[in-house]
């Protein structure tokens, strides 16, 4: 059985896509503060806000 911790790489490449789409989703369950950071960064621009959200989803 696999670790809960690690994501699979299905996990992690519906992550990275949803990053593309709208940045704040993929943070959803990193905390209130990261997600008001990347929804302002996207409200900035796109390409901000999905750098950050990558950055956060590639964090482990």
């Amino acid at each position: 059985m696999a670790d809960q911790s690690v994501p699979s790489a299905f996990e992690l490449a519906l992550r990275l896509i949803v990053c593309l789409l709208f940045p704040p989703l993929a943070v959803i369950d990193k905390g209130c503060g990261v997600i008001l950071l990347t929804l302002l960064l996207t409200l900035f621009g796109w390409i901000p806000g999905t750098i950050f959200a990558m950055v956060i989803c590639l964090r482990r």
